[in-house]
This record gives structure tokens, C-alpha cells and sequence, in this order.
């Protein structure tokens, strides 16, 4: 049983550092090359975070275990609102939430992510193939809120670019054969997070199988393990906006916790529904 926990670690471990160090920097990279705002930064890096889970409930669903998944996303949903607030508190940013409401609805949203799933379980609900299209349509639904609360709070922060900032976009603007070098870069990460990914869904049904461990610990586990690529760009884009503007590096933030929280519960949790009914 040691040899698999340190195989799930280990695996877990190997899919955090990649989504960390290499994936989530070039897909930075290629935004700033693309000259996105900063809430579309935020989307896409919480795309970006978000593939560890979406790899880890794929496999636990594709090996017979749907409910690790559902626990794997509340957790990690859960997590990912600490670790946001905690970014927040260390760069002393609070007051920028508390004077805007486009922020304090989009963090709203976050936590309704996580009481979705908490009134399934009470509900005791099973996780069924009809639940998919109520998925999709709540995440349309959420999505199309989020647009309009950017709209009508939050618009003018997307015109806002300082000296520093605009010099190192045109300098990477510049390279146009960046952006292609990039999004090979990101397409060779996801094949190797594939694979990875497949070693995990092993470990996992192991485990469950052979030592009779509970899903909702193996789900737990994961999704502590899932959230530390959050961690690390909820820190990074208050770091990265620096002082300059500081407010950019907020909704940046929000935006990477609210597209993670809303890609895990809807999409996520719809693949892996749909890979548990299609393979079991």
C-alpha cells in the first residue's frame, strides 16, 4: 500500500510541477503575446489550472470511480477559495474587493460552485448521465453573468496598461514565431499530462479496489493536490501587475478562481460523467 500512495504522490506531484513551472507560464506567454486583458489572462490561466483535475477525474471516472471526481472537485473548489483569499489577504488587496462589486459578485459565483455540489450530496442525488445538460446550462448561465458583471463594472480596467508592461508586450508582439513556439510548447505538455494522467487513474483504482479506501479520502486528497497550481497564479498575478496597478492583478485573480470553480463543477464533472457511462 506505501509503494501505491508514493506512486500517487509521485504522479500527482509530477502533473502540480508541470502545470506549475512550464505549463502555466507558456500559456501566459502566449496571452501576452496575443495582448489579452487581464481578465482574459485570468480565464485562461484558470483553464490552465484546471487540468490537473480535469485529468484526475477523467481517469477516476474512466476506471469505475465517479464519486473520487465529485469529491476531488468540491475540495478542490473549497481549497481554491482559501487559497484566493489567502493571495488576497498577503498582498492586502481586500479593500480593492470590498470597493467593487463586479469582484465581490464574481467571487459570489465562486462560492455558489461550492454549494452546488454540497446540496447533491445532501440531497443524495446520484451522479446520472441526465445531469449533464443541467451542468452545461448552468456554466452558459454563469458565463453569460460573468460577462455582463464585467461589462458593467469592471470594463474600463481592460484599457489600463502601464509603461513596463506595454514594452514587454511589444517586445514579445514583436516575435511573431513566439506564438507558434509557444503553442507547440503547450500541446506537447498536455501529451505528456496524458500520460501522466493514465499512470494515475492505475494508482487510483488500485487503491480503491485492493485496500478498499474510500472515494471521498482519495477525492479529498486530490483535490488538495490539484489546487496548488491555483495557489501559485493567484500569487503571481497580483505579482505580476506589481504595484503599478494593483486592481489589474485582483481581477485576474478572481477571474482564474472563478473560471477554475466553474470549469471544474460544470465541464469537468459533464467529462467525467460522460467517460464514466461510456467505458463502465
Amino acid at each position: 500500500m506505501i509503494l501505491l500512495v508514493l506512486k500517487l504522490f509521485i504522479y500527482t506531484f509530477l502533473i502540480v510541477v508541470i502545470c506549475k513551472y512550464v505549463l502555466v507560464k507558456y500559456i501566459r506567454k502566449l496571452a501576452e503575446v496575443l495582448n489579452l486583458s487581464s481578465k482574459t489572462i485570468g480565464n485562461i490561466s484558470g483553464f490552465a489550472t484546471s487540468i490537473p483535475e480535469l485529468l484526475t477525474v477523467s481517469f477516476s471516472a474512466f476506471t469505475g470511480f465517479i464519486n473520487t471526481g465529485l469529491y476531488n472537485i468540491l475540495s478542490s473548489n473549497i481549497i481554491n477559495l482559501g487559497l484566493y483569499s489567502t493571495s488576497i489577504i498577503a498582498n492586502k488587496n481586500i479593500k480593492i474587493i470590498l470597493k467593487n462589486m463586479g469582484l465581490k459578485i464574481e467571487i459570489l459565483l465562486s462560492i455558489i460552485t461550492i454549494i452546488i455540489p454540497i446540496v447533491l450530496m445532501l440531497l443524495k442525488i446520484n451522479i446520472e448521465i441526465q445531469l449533464v445538460p443541467i451542468l452545461i446550462l448552468l456554466f452558459i448561465l454563469f458565463y453569460y453573468i460573468d460577462i455582463n458583471v464585467h461589462k458593467l463594472y469592471l470594463k474600463k480596467e481592460d484599457n489600463i496598461v502601464y509603461d513596463e508592461i506595454e514594452k514587454e508586450k511589444k517586445y514579445i508582439k514583436g516575435k511573431n514565431t513566439k506564438g507558434t513556439v509557444y503553442l507547440l510548447i503547450i500541446i506537447a505538455i498536455m501529451i505528456i499530462l496524458f500520460f501522466i494522467g493514465n499512470k494515475l487513474s492505475y494508482v487510483i483504482e488500485e487503491l480503491c479496489i485492493k485496500f478498499n479506501l474510500p472515494e471521498i479520502l482519495l477525492g479529498i486528497i486530490l483535490g488538495f493536490s490539484t489546487s496548488i497550481p491555483e495557489l501559485i497564479t493567484f500569487f503571481e498575478a497580483q505579482k505580476f501587475h506589481g504595484e503599478n496597478d494593483r486592481k489589474l492583478g485582483v481581477i485576474e485573480a478572481t477571474n482564474n478562481l472563478l473560471s477554475s470553480n466553474l470549469l471544474c463543477l460544470f465541464i469537468i464533472q459533464s467529462i467525467g460523467i460522460l467517460i464514466y457511462y461510456a467505458f463502465n
